[in-house]
């Protein structure tokens, strides 16, 4: 076979052109169907983007709660070794208007 991009000659089971290393064998990310074209799977018909990109922001959104959980506790650590020194005010502004803003949300 030849590559499309520069027409090097490249064996069928390739994965990538040994000239240019442009792609040769696309998976997709959906039902795993091996095709030499990209965009939209023949099996199954899953664009190939639209799918990677629907993925990509569900991760997001489940790292951003993570990351919202995360600082939420070390804000109330802070605070709370803070307290000798501050008499404990922000640690009663956490907790009275954080759990505000928790059930508000």
């Amino acid at each position: 076979m030849n590559c499309p991009k520069c027409g090097a000659e490249a064996r069928d089971i390739a994965r990538f052109c040994p000239r240019c290393h442009a792609t040769l064998r696309y998976q997709c990310p959906s039902c795993g169907h091996e095709q030499r074209h990209g965009g939209e799977c023949e099996q199954c018909g899953v664009n190939f983007m639209k799918y990677i990109t629907v993925v990509v922001a569900a991760n997001q959104a489940e790292a951003d709660k993570i990351h919202e959980k995360i600082e939420r506790r070390s804000n109330f650590m802070k605070n709370l070794l803070l307290t000798p020194f501050n008499f404990g005010i922000p640690l009663f502004k956490s907790l009275i208007f954080g759990s505000k803003r928790q059930r508000g949300a």
